[in-house]
Parts: C-alpha cells; structure tokens; sequence
C-alpha cells in the first residue's frame, strides 16, 4: 500500500493560528506520528510526504507528485479555526463522490477509528471540493482534528499523548480499511484513559465514581502549557482487545470521554 500523507501548510503559511499553537506544526507533528507507526508497526506499507519538515509546497505540487508516484491513497492532516466556539472533529473526502464510493467506504473506516480515540465531539463525514480531494488520481481524504482557537480543543492537542492517540486513529482506519498486517515485532502498550481534569479533586471524584463499579484506576500527574493535569488511567494492556474490553467497561460506567492510547514498548 503506498500512501501520501500530506501535513497541511507549512513554511511561509502557517495555517490556523490559536492559543499559542501553529496549524502548520500540529499537522507536521500528528503526520510523522502517522509515518512512524506505519513504517514500524505494518508490512508492505509505503509512506511518501509532502513534507518532513517546516518547508512551503504549493497544493498543485502536493497532488502531481502524489499523481506522478501512483500512490494508493491521500490523506490530508489539517485542524480547523473558526470564531473560538465551534469545536470537534470532521473530515472530507471530495463532492463528486457518492456515499457508495470506494473512497466513501475508506472515510466510513477511518473516521470510525479516529472518533474513537480523539476525545472530540463529531461533526460528522463531509464532502468539500478542496483541491487535494479534486486533483488527486486516486482515493484522497482530508482530516480536520479539532479547532485550534477553541480553548478546549487546543488543550487537547498541546498534549503528545493525545496526539501520538490522534495519529493511532488514523494508523487503525487504513488498517482496516487497506487490511494491513502487523509486523511481528509491533508490541505496543494500550493505556485506557478514562478522562483528564485540571482539579486533582474532580480527578479523585472519577476514581470514586469507577471505584463504585469495581474498576480499578489511578491517578497520574503530567503538565501542559505550564498547567497541572490528572489523567485518569484504567490500566494498561499488551493486547489492544484486551484494552477495548475494558474501555467498554469504562463506558459502561458513564465515562464518555474515555479512550486508549497505544506506544510502542
């Protein structure tokens, strides 16, 4: 499977620009995130970028060169700006296409698997006529992770742990939806997350509120944007069907926000 991943922006356009963060870098970030676990983790898969660093590409040289490679399929990373309100995840793929199309098909999968780790709301499957979806040969999709000017989603992604979680999501929508196979060595860790607070107080009020239904969990302490933050863990698992068994759990319990994070041991 040869794949162009395009981070968006880049050089002398910096994309959305919002509390502190620059599209440009958060796209770049996710996407080599993205390359990483492909390259390490799947076999057969090819991975071609725009580009690997803080440099300027026009789009037209984006879709030739992904033309010219014969790539299998594009993805686009992106994150949206809007007026500080509007919040959540959405994704593209071009207007021409029916919901029956083969690339329909490829959104459906990935958009599934990205929802279920990016803690954003769901702004839903959409069609654009962006030009990295028009001028492309082959199967092409944009992703849109969350606003960069709405103070909650930027918390979110000033964290390495949700966005290693972000690029996760993608990894696992093409890998169902091009069957990719684990290489033999790809042994990762799968943290099940049930929440983040700024209140050590409102963390021990989850760990309460899970301990009720005999799940054990416990508090870990990292720091973002120069703040404190609890993350609510739910433990940690070898076996990713093991992880989604007890993300089910925590669900079940009323934790909404729950989700898994994957690295690699």
């Amino acid at each position: 499977m040869k794949l162009y991943l395009d981070p968006g922006h880049g050089g002398s356009d910096p994309g959305a620009q919002g509390n502190g963060i620059n599209e440009k870098s958060l796209n770049l970030d996710i996407a080599l995130r993205i390359r990483n676990v492909l390259t390490h983790d799947y076999k057969g898969v090819h991975v071609r970028m725009s580009r690997s660093d803080d440099r300027t590409k026009s789009l037209r040289e984006r879709t030739n060169e992904a033309n010219a490679w014969g790539a299998d399929f594009y993805l686009s990373i992106h994150c949206n700006s809007f007026n500080g309100v509007a919040r959540g995840y959405e994704d593209f793929i071009h207007s021409s296409l029916t919901d029956a199309s083969k690339t329909a098909a490829f959104q459906k999968t990935i958009h599934h698997e990205i929802m279920k780790v990016n803690q954003l709301s769901d702004r839903g499957r959409k069609k654009r006529n962006f030009h990295v979806l028009r001028e492309t040969a082959m199967p092409a999709l944009l992703t849109e992770n969350g606003f960069i000017d709405n103070t909650h989603d930027a918390r979110l992604m000033a964290d390495p742990e949700w966005r290693q979680s972000v690029a996760r999501g993608h990894v696992n929508g093409l890998a169902k939806a091009f069957k990719l196979k684990l290489t033999t060595s790809s042994k990762a860790l799968y943290k099940v997350i049930a929440g983040g607070f700024h209140s050590n107080d409102n963390a021990k009020k989850r760990v309460k509120q899970l301990g009720s239904h005999d799940i054990d969990v416990f508090i870990t302490e990292t720091t973002i944007s120069g703040k404190p933050w609890y993350r609510i863990q739910a433990g940690a698992f070898s076996s990713r069907k093991n992880a989604e068994a007890q993300l089910k759990a925590v669900r079940g319990a009323g934790i909404d926000d729950a989700y898994i994070t994957a690295k690699k041991r």
